[in-house]
């Protein structure tokens, strides 16, 4: 295809600079002059640049970087993304601006989840903490980071609600519950957004994935998602709107179909609700390939098709395919697709590099080319400290059989397990640009914290699985896990003696990082069995056995609960993790962590969470009858609930006082209970308020989480907590879609988990 103007080139590039020129100046970021402008710009542009701003390219190697170039110079791309150093930056942006025609800029983007150099804890970690403020840090430094490092864009927050543990991706999102995903994400958009996307160190948020991503089938990656529109509005799609509320400028599209129709052909998702209902009027992304992906839904015919109902359907910008650039014109030429169309989608594109401050200065996120770092992985960049605190608060104690933690620094400790010295495995997944030698694992962050008071002693004990199929798995893209050559047996011998020097054996186990990211679902979730076995052999020596969890989803994990005298929960901790880790094990921080999702007993029992809708026969564990719904060969409940998290000390809620015993719509009132901490040592805790709609025209869940809030007390000291309720807290989509609150009783719980809760009651008149 020719890509230049029908004019010829020389007077092509005659004319750059005058049309340049008219670009870039000191423009004001408000809406009414971004679309004066871009409407202007629209009519100075071929179709051929329109098509082209409408391509997002990968930079790999399917694309160098010099063919990349070249494509920059011929006006076929509109942005750039898995590039993340200024020099490579810059020099694609200049070839915009020394040889393209109208120099309309690129912007980059990059997968900056939970930090871009300093990792900190993945997502689940991150909703761990129920502090806003740690959200927001991690928020503020990871824009920092990529801003500094020239980016514009990050494909973040992940918003997915998601009740199936077996979905990788689960390690991305923030977990089972709504209104914890909402504030979450909504925190995190306005963290990393700050006043502006066009700030020297802020960079604009895409959201994803838009829709229900998390609800797939069987945790399945990539499976189809069904669901009525009830369940969809009331349980998943808060998030998303809570993040476009704080002003995402960005949708990344789900690779899932919803109900029937991909989401990414989905002109009711993408138009309807989206760009209709909900005001958006940022840009939406495909995923990656995701246009190509229409014709094996069924619901393409070939890769023209494909083009035509994705563009139709509200995609503005396709991500790492060439499917707009090579059919578009031939669509166009038909009248398949119209011109209006194709400016509707350039038009969303040039409107994020407008809000982007691109037309101010192409430069604004490089400053000049002698600021470049020397070395762009240089420990100056980091931000430790920062992460080291956020790790802490992520971190939670899941059992403390008889107070085994904190750890003596005294003591004789053997640091066992595959994971114990594992810097990739410690960053977790979607890592960025973090380097793993940067990161401190468990077995030296007890070595810092011991120094010469006690003595570390290590064993790695068994491979992170025996499975070879597995491991194959796992490195088909890099070298993500080593394997140890010795046999399974010669491991666990020299663990078992390196145990029996020690007075406590720390077991650091769990998943590779490689086991809970995209297109990782596992169909059984217990640790791998060449772990169980060395749990087994550990327990049988009769030392106290702590576990250290690392992992990225829940995991059943009923015959280690047995085994351990103490087990923390530390997610993939960062950058800072195995520091954080000490901390915590040694008690120079007391865990305040408390889980996002529910942690199932067995496969069997999924999807298990909190807040499930009654039945008309409700099991009662108290009073178990067979005619109700209920397993009959294990435990109902869950192993650990949502929200459970324990404490180096102990707290005590007081009954739940109301404000009021009625409410009127147009009113609120507040339930506050004492919180008093009965232990010896200060501690932190989350206090959590749900609410449940006791009598509604639809069956209500048993409890929704409404608000919490995360306090620290030095022994003995009492705080009152109180949570206000108005009317917005007690609405829900009804079987008519309305959205609304209906008169009745309503339930009010409070507690430090979402099992074990103080109880009131008032009526909404």
């Amino acid at each position: 295809m020719k890509w230049l103007c029908s004019v010829g080139i020389a007077v092509s590039l005659a004319l750059q600079p005058a049309l340049a020129d008219e670009l870039f100046g000191d423009h004001p970021l408000t809406p009414q002059a971004r679309d004066a402008f871009v409407s202007e710009l629209l009519k100075k542009m071929t179709t051929d640049e329109k098509i082209g701003q409408l391509r997002l390219i990968s930079v790999g190697p399917d694309n160098p970087k010099e063919a990349i170039r070249e494509m920059i110079k011929q006006g076929q791309v509109g942005a750039i993304f898995n590039t993340v150093t200024r020099g490579d930056i810059r020099a694609m942006q200049d070839q915009v601006m020394d040889l393209s025609r109208l120099k309309i800029p690129l912007f980059f983007a990059y997968d900056v989840v939970h930090g871009q150099r300093t990792v900190f804890p993945i997502s689940l970690g991150l909703a761990s903490s129920f502090n806003l403020e740690a959200v927001k840090t991690v928020g503020r430094i990871s824009a920092y980071e990529a801003a500094d490092d020239g980016l514009n864009m990050t494909w973040a927050p992940m918003v997915d609600v998601s009740r199936d543990p077996r979905w990788g991706r689960a390690s991305e999102g923030f977990g089972e519950d709504t209104y914890l995903t909402e504030v979450m994400g909504r925190t995190m958009v306005e963290a990393m957004q700050g006043k502006s996307p066009a700030d020297r160190y802020s960079v604009m948020t895409s959201v994803k994935h838009f829709a229900a991503y998390g609800a797939v089938e069987g945790g399945r990656e990539y499976n189809s998602v069904d669901m009525s529109p009830q369940r969809l509005f009331n349980d998943y799609m808060p998030p998303y709107k809570a993040a476009l509320d704080a002003g995402s400028g960005g949708v990344m599209v789900a690779l899932n179909s919803l109900n029937g129709t991909p989401a990414s052909a989905d002109s009711w998702l993408l138009k309807d609700l989206l760009r209709d209902q909900w005001g958006f009027k940022g840009i939406t992304i495909s995923d990656h390939g995701a246009i190509k992906e229409l014709i094996k839904h069924g619901v393409a015919s070939d890769p023209r098709d494909a083009v035509r109902v994705a563009l139709k359907s509200g995609i503005n910008m396709s991500m790492s395919d060439e499917y707009y650039s090579k059919y578009l014109p031939e669509l166009l030429s038909s009248g398949a697709v119209t011109m209006q169309e194709l400016d509707d989608a350039a038009r969303h594109v040039l409107n994020v590099k407008y809000d982007m401050g691109l037309f101010n200065d192409p430069y604004s996120h490089l400053g000049p080319k002698g600021s470049d770092p020397q070395n762009t992985n240089a420990e100056s960049r980091l931000h430790r400290q920062q992460a080291r605190e956020v790790a802490r608060e992520s971190l939670v104690l899941l059992k403390n059989r008889l107070q085994t933690l904190p750890l003596k620094k005294s003591a004789t400790i053997a640091v066992v397990g595959p994971l114990a010295d594992s810097q990739r495995d410690m960053m977790g997944s979607w890592s960025a640009a973090g380097v793993a030698t940067q990161t401190v694992t468990v077995l030296t962050g007890m070595k810092n914290v011991v120094g010469e008071s006690g003595k570390i002693l290590y064993a790695k004990g068994a491979n992170v699985t025996d499975d070879k199929g597995i491991v194959d798995f796992l490195n088909q893209y890099e070298q993500a896990v080593s394997v140890d050559s010795r046999s399974p047996q010669e491991m666990i011998d020299e663990a078992v003696n390196t145990a029996k020097q020690a007075d406590v054996v720390v077991a650091v186990v769990g998943e590779a990082q490689g086991m809970a990211h995209e297109a990782s679902s596992r169909t059984e979730l217990a640790l791998p069995q060449s772990q169980r076995q060395l749990i087994a052999a550990l327990k049988a020596t009769g030392k106290p056995l702590v576990l250290v969890l690392m992992n990225g989803r829940p995991l059943t994990l009923v015959k280690e609960d047995q085994q351990a005298d103490a087990i923390l929960e530390t997610w993939f901790a960062g950058t800072e993790g195995g520091n954080a880790i000490a901390d915590v094990l040694f008690g120079d921080y007391n865990p305040s962590g408390k889980l996002p999702m529910s942690f199932p007993r067995s496969v069997g029992q999924i999807p298990v969470y909190y807040s499930h809708l009654n039945t008309g026969r409700p099991y009662n564990p108290e009073k178990p009858n067979k005619y109700t719904s209920r397993y009959f060969d294990e435990v109902n409940a869950p192993l650990y609930p949502f929200g459970y998290g324990l404490s180096y000390t102990t707290f005590r809620v007081s009954p739940v006082t109301l404000s009021a015993p009625t409410m009127k719509r147009d009113g609120a009132l507040k339930a506050s209970v004492e919180v008093i901490n009965t232990g010896d040592r200060e501690g932190a805790t989350a206090v959590q308020m749900y609410l449940q709609d006791v009598t509604a025209s639809i069956s209500r869940p048993v409890k929704v989480l409404k608000g919490f809030q995360k306090i620290s007390l030095k022994p003995g000291e009492t705080r009152t907590v109180t949570f206000p309720i108005d009317n917005e807290a007690l609405k829900f989509w009804n079987a008519r879609m309305q959205y609304v609150s209906e008169p009745g009783q309503f339930n009010v719980f409070i507690g430090l988990d979402s099992a074990r809760v103080q109880q009131g009651s008032f009526e909404l008149q």
